[in-house]
C-alpha cells in the first residue's frame, strides 16, 4: 500500500467532529485551551469543557440561523472563543471563514459577499464598526455578532453559550467528508483574494500527514503558542485542527507582538514561525550578546567548533567524541541562550511562508534549536515538502508523506495528493489555471531537486527578476542574503529590466539600537541611523561578503538604506510579512530611481 492510500485508509470516513469527539474522548482531563485575563492569570479550559462550550454555542448559532452549507464569517483575535465557534459551524455542517483583522470595510464587504456570509461574529467595537459599515452591500448577511459585552450587536457570545447543548454525537453525523470545512483566502500578493476550498477530507488527510511527518511517540498535551493570524492556513494546521486531532495545549495569545514574552512563560514543544519571527529571535539574542563583546566572541567561537558537528548528529555520522564535543558547548552556552528566549524545550520548530536565510537555519540547529524549513500554499492545505529532522538548509524538504511533487518542463513546482484544494470559490477559470484533470496542482513556484529528492525553492515564478542583459535571477535568494548583515532586517531587490541589481533595505531595530550605543548615538532613530555615514559605510563594506555566492552579474550592486521599518498587514508587507513587491516599488519609487540615476 502506497503512503498516500495508508493515509486514506486511515482517515476514511471522517470529519473533523468525528476527529474532535474521539479527542474529547481520549484526552477529556487535560488542557485544550489557555489564554490569559485581564488579571494577567492563565486560564485553563480542558477538552471536555471545550466540548460543551462547542455544544452550547452550536445550539446559539442554530437558533440564529446557522445550518448545513451555511458560511460564519469570523473576525477575532488569537483566543478560545475562536476555537470554540469554528468547530460549533462545523458540528452544524457550516463553514466557518476567517479573515484578516485588519480587513477593511470594502475587505470585508468583497469577502463577505464572496463567501456569501450568512453570520458573522467579531470580536470588539472596532470590528463591529468595520463590519457596520460593509453590511449594507453584504446581501446574504443576516446577523453579526460580538464576543465582547457592552456592543450594540445582534446577539453575543455570552447569548451563544447560555444555550443548552446540543447532541454533539448526532450533530456529528450532520457533516460529511466533501462539505467544505473552509475558505482560506490568499494574502494577495498578485491580485484579488481568492477562496482556497478547503473540505474534510482535506483537512482530516493533511493532519494524518503532517502526524506522520513529526514521527513523535505522543502528542497530547504538547504546548503550542497559537500567536499568527487564524485567517493564514499554517496557523489553522499548527494550532487549530492539530488541536482538535492530536489533543496540543494551546496556549491563546492574541497579539503577535507579545509572543516572545508568552514563549518564555509557556515554554512550547512546537513552534511554527514565519520568517521574519525567526530574524527578529537571531536579532535580539545577537543585539543581546554584543553588549558583551567578550562572551559574543566565545558564543561565536563555540558556534562555529559545533556547526559541523551538528551537521553530522543531523545524519548519524558524527563520533562519540564530536557529540560529547557538542554536548559540552551546548551545556556551556546554547542551552542558556534558548532558555533565556523561551526555546529550550522545543521537540519541533517550523518555518515557512517565506524564504529564510539557510546560514540563519543552519545557526539556529548549531545552538539547539530544531528548526527545519517547510514549503506549501493554502492550495495544499499547508504543507507540501517538509522534514522534520533530516534536515538541509537552504532546501525545503522531500515531499511529505503521500504527497506527490514533481517539476514541470519549465522548473515550476507541481503537487499531487488527498492536501490539494478543491478549487477557487467563485473563480473556475482561475482554478483551471492551477489545477488539471489528473490533479496536478500548479505552485507557481520555480525548484529544483537534488540528488535525495531535497528540494530547494529558487522564486515565485511572476517574480523572477529579469535585468536589462537577459540575466534571470531570484530576488528572494539575494534578500535573505542581505539579511545576513548584522545591521539589516527587511530587503527586497529591485533589478527587472534595469542595468543592475540594486536593493532597498532596512535597519534590524535591535542591532541598530545595540549599534548607536556602541557608538555614543543612544536615542537616535532610525532615520537617523540609517543616514549616519558609519552606518552606510558598514553596511556597503559587509555587501561583497553577502554576495559572494553570486555571480557577478546577480550581485547586488548598490543599496539604499531606509530608516523605516516595515510592518505586516501594509500596503508593503501581507499579514504574514510576505513582501509586497507592487507596494514596495510604488511606495519607494523616487528611492529606486536615484539609485539609477
Amino acid at each position: 500500500m502506497t503512503e498516500s492510500a495508508s493515509i486514506e485508509a486511515t482517515v476514511a470516513g471522517e470529519t473533523i467532529p468525528t476527529m474532535i469527539l474521539k479527542t474529547v474522548a481520549a484526552h477529556g482531563d487535560l488542557v485544550a485551551l489557555r489564554h490569559k485575563g485581564d488579571d494577567g492569570a492563565w486560564h485553563d479550559t480542558t477538552y471536555t469543557t471545550y466540548a460543551d462550550q462547542v455544544a452550547r454555542v452550536a445550539a446559539g448559532l442554530a437558533a440564529h440561523g446557522l445550518g448545513p452549507g451555511d458560511r460564519l464569517v469570523m473576525m477575532i483575535r488569537n483566543r478560545p472563543e475562536f476555537h470554540v465557534l469554528d468547530a460549533a459551524a462545523l458540528f452544524l455542517g457550516a463553514t466557518p471563514v476567517s479573515i484578516y483583522n485588519s480587513s477593511s470595510p470594502d475587505q470585508i464587504e468583497y469577502l463577505a459577499n464572496d463567501a456569501s456570509a450568512k453570520l458573522a461574529v467579531v470580536e470588539d467595537a472596532g470590528f463591529h464598526q468595520s463590519f457596520s459599515k460593509a453590511r449594507p452591500s453584504i446581501a446574504s448577511l443576516e446577523k453579526v455578532g460580538v464576543i465582547s459585552d457592552g456592543v450594540d450587536a445582534d446577539f453575543t457570545y455570552a447569548d451563544l453559550l447560555a444555550h443548552d447543548a446540543i447532541d454533539l454525537d448526532e450533530a456529528a453525523r450532520t457533516a460529511s467528508t466533501d462539505d467544505l470545512a473552509t475558505l482560506i483566502y490568499t494574502s494577495g500578493t498578485t491580485g484579488p483574494s481568492k477562496g482556497v476550498m478547503l473540505d474534510h477530507a482535506n483537512i482530516c488527510w493533511t493532519v494524518e500527514c503532517l502526524r506522520r511527518s513529526f514521527a513523535l511517540d505522543e502528542f497530547a498535551g504538547k504546548r503550542v503558542v497559537s500567536y499568527l493570524p487564524m485567517a493564514h492556513i499554517a496557523e489553522r494546521m499548527v494550532s487549530h485542527y492539530s488541536m482538535m486531532f492530536l489533543g496540543y495545549e494551546v496556549s491563546c495569545c492574541p497579539d503577535p507582538t507579545q509572543f516572545a514574552a508568552y514563549a518564555g512563560e509557556v515554554r512550547p514543544n512546537i513552534m511554527f514561525g514565519v520568517p521574519r519571527v525567526w530574524e527578529k529571535i537571531y536579532s535580539g539574542i545577537h543585539a543581546a550578546l554584543a553588549a558583551d563583546p567578550e562572551k559574543a566572541q566565545k558564543v561565536a567561537e563555540a558556534v562555529e567548533a559545533a556547526a559541523p558537528i551538528k551537521e553530522k548528529m543531523t545524519w548519524g555520522t558524527a563520533t562519540p567524541d564530536e557529540i560529547e564535543t557538542y554536548e559540552f558547548l551546548d551545556a556551556v552556552a546554547f542551552s542558556t541562550i534558548r532558555g533565556l528566549v523561551g526555546l529550550d524545550q522545543l521537540e519541533s520548530a517550523v518555518t515557512g511562508a517565506a524564504p529564510i536565510p539557510a546560514e540563519m537555519l543552519s545557526w539556529f540547529r548549531t545552538i539547539g534549536v530544531p528548526l527545519s524549513e517547510i514549503y506549501g500554499l493554502s492550495e495544499t492545505s499547508g504543507p507540501m515538502t517538509w522534514a522534520a529532522y533530516k534536515v538541509k538548509p537552504g532546501y525545503v524538504g522531500p515531499a511529505c508523506p503521500g504527497v506527490e511533487v514533481k517539476l514541470d518542463s519549465d522548473g515550476e513546482v507541481m503537487c499531487r495528493g488527498g492536501n490539494v484544494f478543491r478549487g477557487y470559490l467563485n473563480q473556475p477559470e482561475k482554478t483551471a489555471e492551477v489545477l488539471d484533470d489528473e490533479g496536478w496542482f500548479r505552485s507557481g513556484d520555480i525548484g529544483e531537486f537534488d540528488e535525495d529528492g531535497y528540494l530547494k525553492i529558487v522564486d515565485r515564478k511572476k517574480e523572477l527578476i529579469i535585468t536589462a542583459g537577459g540575466k534571470n535571477l531570484s530576488p528572494s535568494n539575494l534578500e535573505a542574503a542581505l539579511k545576513m548583515i548584522p545591521l539589516v532586517g527587511q530587503a527586497v531587490a529591485i533589478g527587472d529590466q534595469r542595468p543592475f541589481v540594486s536593493a532597498l533595505i532596512c535597519l534590524d531595530p535591535d542591532a541598530a539600537g545595540t549599534w548607536a550605543a556602541a557608538h555614543g548615538l543612544e536615542g537616535a532613530d532610525l532615520h537617523e541611523l540609517a543616514d549616519n555615514p558609519e552606518v552606510i559605510a558598514e553596511i556597503e563594506a559587509a555587501l561583497p561578503a553577502a554576495m559572494e555566492g553570486f555571480s557577478n552579474a546577480e550581485r547586488v550592486k548598490k543599496v539604499k538604506i531606509l530608516g523605516d521599518e516595515w510592518l505586516p498587514d501594509t500596503d508593503l508587507l501581507t499579514p504574514t510579512s510576505k513582501l509586497k513587491r507592487r507596494g514596495v516599488h510604488a511606495h519607494y519609487g523616487a528611492e529606486i530611481e536615484a539609485l539609477y540615476a
